[in-house]
């Protein structure tokens, strides 16, 4: 939960800032790698070179001062003297603070501190490849060898030079000598200073590029979500408008279905009035004396039998005039469970079926259209199980999922594909027009064997009561 806050957080933040901290951290990380890199490369170079002046100088001064290396093994009093006197004097005496010549067996030849002389060692990494013709360097800042307190608190550049054998080239001994590095320690900080100030000034030049070029993305970034934001704030309202005529258009589809049934009791109203006293005329004349007298004439009778005959044909008329369809019952202030019970109780004394009806705690108020909704779902759904199911296993539930009305009508027939079912299907696409016109879902699943006809409603989305 914490990460996530972090998360969240940390993406909260602008770019150019989440740039800051980790273009920082990378620019310090990646200044102090190369920094350490290229002052470690001008270290070891400026060693090499100092080393290998030095050495050459060294060299040039013993050189001419060694017996023959390769039939002597042993320097002579001549040569130690000598030696002692060139390292001992001058320039080359107050650089060295330590001399010693070495033998490939470890022997130490010569050197400044007399106890050594003649003793043999193990040969260090350092001679070992100084024996095999390369010179090794290494700069100590503060060294003391052997316990000697002469070298310590002392920058010191320490040198394994080999020394060859003029006409063969061949390493006959290795000189080792500890230089005093005052003006080389100066001289290698300044350069380490140099490449430090070199790559920090590179890469801060670097980062400020690049930051500059993240704040311009960034300000573009920011321009374009504030008016991504406007853009969305302004579908929003526009969303909030087609909301608004969406219940307008729900309300209008319940006005529409409202009128549609009273349109429906218009209509049983005018074939009551009509046809049905045009009917009721001719049955009354069919009782009249001048049919059933023996004494009426012909004449007489003929006229009646006329009369009764233009009352049924214009009854007949009138009837197809009118478009067919039965008056729903008076369902207005009926409750949903007696909606329920008045529908399935018609369709059993219209058709002898059984039908088994299960409610589950109907809401106290509904909508006129609701009710002649749910009265016509109903209504149709039953007839269908009833022409293509056989009136098998008739069932209606009625349940409530929080605001929403279900209802299933379902049944134990053979079933069918609800695919082949053609759109032109009046039954059908009339309940889920009837449906959908309130807002609310139609559904039919089938399977062998049984078919379920479902509608759900809301009831706070249906409109007042």
């Amino acid at each position: 939960m914490r990460a996530e806050k972090l998360i969240t957080r940390w993406n909260s933040q602008s770019l150019t800032k989440q740039f800051l901290l980790i273009g920082g951290i990378v620019a310090a990380t990646a200044m102090v790698l190369v920094g350490g890199f290229v002052s470690s490369l001008i270290e070891d170079a400026v060693t090499r070179n100092s080393a290998a002046t030095t050495a050459l100088y060294v060299d040039s001064v013993i050189a001419p001062l060694l017996p023959d290396m390769q039939t002597t093994q042993v320097l002579d009093d001549a040569a130690t003297r000598a030696l002692d006197e060139t390292l001992g004097q001058g320039a080359l005496g107050d650089r060295l603070l330590s001399f010693r010549l070495w033998r490939a067996d470890g022997t130490v030849l010569y050197s400044n501190e007399e106890n050594t002389v003649g003793q043999r060692f193990k040969l260090s990494e350092e001679l070992r490849t100084a024996f095999t013709g390369k010179m090794v360097a290494q700069f100590k800042p503060f060294d003391a060898t052997d316990g000697s307190d002469r070298m310590a608190d002392k920058p010191l550049l320490e040198i394994y030079n080999p020394v060859l054998q003029p006409w063969s080239g061949q390493v006959v001994a290795v000189s080792e000598f500890h230089e005093i590095a005052n003006d080389f320690q100066h001289s290698l900080s300044q350069a380490r200073f140099h490449s430090w100030l070199a790559v920090a000034a590179f890469t801060i030049s670097f980062f400020v590029v690049l930051l500059a070029i993240v704040l311009r993305g960034s300000r573009t970034i920011e321009s374009q979500r504030r008016s991504l934001r406007q853009r969305i704030d302004e579908l929003s309202a526009l969303l909030s408008q087609n909301e608004t005529l969406r219940g307008r258009l729900q309300r209008a589809s319940q006005r529409a279905t409202a009128l549609n049934e009273s349109h429906l009791r218009r209509i049983g109203a005018d074939l009551h009035d009509g046809p049905a006293q045009l009917v009721a005329f001719a049955s009354l004349r069919l009782d009249s004396n001048a049919l059933i007298s023996p004494t009426t004439s012909t004449a007489a009778r003929e006229r009646e039998i006329a009369a009764i005959k233009a009352s049924l044909d214009e009854a007949m008329d009138e009837i197809r005039t009118i478009s067919g369809g039965l008056i729903l019952p008076q369902i207005e202030a009926a409750s949903l469970s007696e909606i329920l019970e008045r529908s399935v109780q018609v369709h059993k004394q219209r058709t002898g079926s059984i039908v088994e009806l299960s409610i589950s705690a109907p809401p106290d108020r509904l909508s006129p259209s609701a009710r002649i909704c749910i009265y016509r779902f109903v209504q149709e759904a039953l007839n269908n199980a009833y022409r293509h199911g056989g009136g098998i296993g008739q069932r209606v539930v009625q349940t409530m999922e929080g605001d929403r009305i279900r209802i299933e009508v379902a049944d134990s027939g053979p079933g069918f594909d609800p695919d082949e079912v053609q759109p032109t299907s009046l039954g059908l696409a009339g309940l889920r027009e009837r449906i959908e016109s309130l807002g609310g879902t139609f559904e039919i699943s089938s399977s062998t064997p049984g078919t379920i006809v479902r509608m759900s409603l809301n009831i706070e989305e249906i409109g007042p009561v």
